[in-house]
């Protein structure tokens, strides 16, 4: 199975669309087969959606994302798992087993950081 974590640096992303960038990564038999980094190539409504079911995404992880973004990944056949935070390594160990919990989301709709369109300051509860 191939997981798309919305990444941060080293941890997971509040802001599934506004991203830096993505983790993917594919677990079988509870071992890591792959994992690759990938630059978010720009939040334009729609498009991620396609992007990460063209990378082979069958589940995304963020710590936030908007009810349209999870209705587009729904219709692609793609799991949501939102409310997810910490470091990208600890994430990927609890999916190896088995143990990632998802829970209410990190952020409000609009809250980014600037990363696609033009927004200097994030906003979602518990920024800085």
């Amino acid at each position: 199975m191939r997981f798309a974590i919305s990444t941060e640096g080293d941890f997971v992303s509040p802001h599934f669309g506004r991203c830096p960038s993505f983790t993917i990564v594919e677990i079988e038999n509870k071992s890591i087969v792959k994992k690759e980094v990938f630059d978010n190539p720009g939040h334009h409504p729609g498009y991620l959606p396609e992007f990460l079911h063209q990378k082979g995404a069958d589940c995304i992880i963020c710590g936030g994302m908007g009810q349209r973004a999870v209705t587009l990944f729904k219709e692609l056949g793609i799991d949501v798992v939102v409310g997810v935070s910490g470091k990208i390594s600890e994430v990927i160990d609890r999916l190896v087993k088995g143990e990632l919990q998802p829970g209410e989301s990190l952020c409000k709709p609009g809250s980014g950081k600037n990363y696609g369109i033009e927004k200097t300051e994030c906003d979602h509860k518990g920024s800085e």
